[in-house]
């Protein structure tokens, strides 16, 4: 295990190196940020002026090299915008968009279990058919056009949902006010159910296809068989014997769900006028505020880098023949 987890930690030094690199060529090369610190009026000797006061004006490896000698100290910069340290901007944002994410999983989840298992129990029938071809649709919906027919049709024709605003449920649970946070949750839950489901969908779809063929695989093999014929009920051989099974592979792709969503939110916030981290970097690259974004992509590959460690180490939980090494 420890030399597992030390192999880890070097992959993980490499990937969160290869974002940053990644992010800070790509969003220097998408435009001089120096324009965010002058006026529209300024002359080109004030920017000239600027520039060279801000280093912008020297190669961009030196800029690189400054900027991770600052990452190593925790300096992620300051927002170009406000003035104020990026990582503040993000992490203000971060509960807003944990809340959408963690319900979006949710319903990618906890619906895509009962669906799939249905599906590979009924395989063949109408139940199945119409199972597959739900989820086959709900991996062809643009998110954005979904979000935008929810609001439409959801929100201003049915009148049933808010299509934008957010209510507070974590940050409260966060500064220890649960009294807030409860008194907040049934509102919250309101206001996470339109950009929850936008975001949810895509992964509920492929989820449900992921249970579905793993259940077909598992109910294929001769253990199931064997339960079949000591007598077990359908019921008992599906639950106790064959869904376990099923769940290993779909626990790793669950692992991996959190960072698929979190890539999602930037589109799913923007529609919902979601005040999460998604919405703050679409903001920051319309306005080449280079830091936010950085501060913002570099949580994120720790965020995905963690809970992969954590999946991996479950994986071993579910399957006690996995062993990490």
């Amino acid at each position: 295990m420890g030399t597992y987890l030390t192999r880890r930690l070097l992959q993980t030094v490499l990937v969160i190196f290869g974002v940053t690199l990644l992010s800070f060529v790509t969003l220097h090369l998408a435009g001089d940020p120096t324009y965010l610190y002058v006026s529209e009026r300024a002359s080109e000797e004030e920017v000239a002026e600027t520039r060279a006061k801000l280093g912008f004006d020297r190669p961009l490896h030196e800029q690189y090299l400054d900027y991770v000698s600052g990452l190593l100290r925790g300096d992620l910069g300051n927002s170009l915008r406000t003035r104020t340290p990026a990582i503040n901007l993000v992490m203000e944002r971060m509960p807003a968009t944990i809340e959408l994410t963690l319900f979006a999983m949710i319903i990618a989840t906890f619906l895509a279990i009962p669906f799939g298992v249905l599906s590979a129990t009924r395989r063949g029938t109408a139940v199945d058919g119409g199972v597959m071809l739900t989820a086959m649709l709900g991996q062809s919906m643009p998110s954005f056009w979904l979000g935008i027919m929810l609001i439409l049709i959801v929100g201003l024709s049915w009148r049933l949902l808010p299509i934008s605003g957010h209510v507070p449920i974590l940050q409260p649970l966060l500064d220890g006010d649960f009294g807030t946070a409860a008194r907040n949750t049934p509102s919250g839950i309101k206001h996470l159910i339109l950009p929850a489901v936008t975001l949810g969908v895509f992964s509920l779809s492929r989820n449900a296809r992921l249970i579905r063929s793993s259940m077909l695989e598992v109910l294929s093999l001769e253990y199931v068989t064997t339960a079949r014929a000591k007598g077990l009920s359908n019921r008992t051989v599906i639950m106790r014997h064959a869904f376990r099974n099923a769940l290993i592979p779909f626990i790793t792709i669950v692992g991996l769900e959190f960072g698929f969503l979190l890539s999602g939110v930037v589109v799913v916030e923007t529609v919902f006028s979601w005040p999460g981290v998604g919405r703050l970097v679409f903001n920051s690259i319309n306005q080449r505020d280079i830091p936010v974004v950085q501060a913002a992509v570099i949580l994120f590959a720790l965020l995905f880098v963690v809970l992969n460690l954590v999946v991996d180490i479950f994986y071993t939980v579910l399957d006690p023949r996995v062993r990490l090494e």
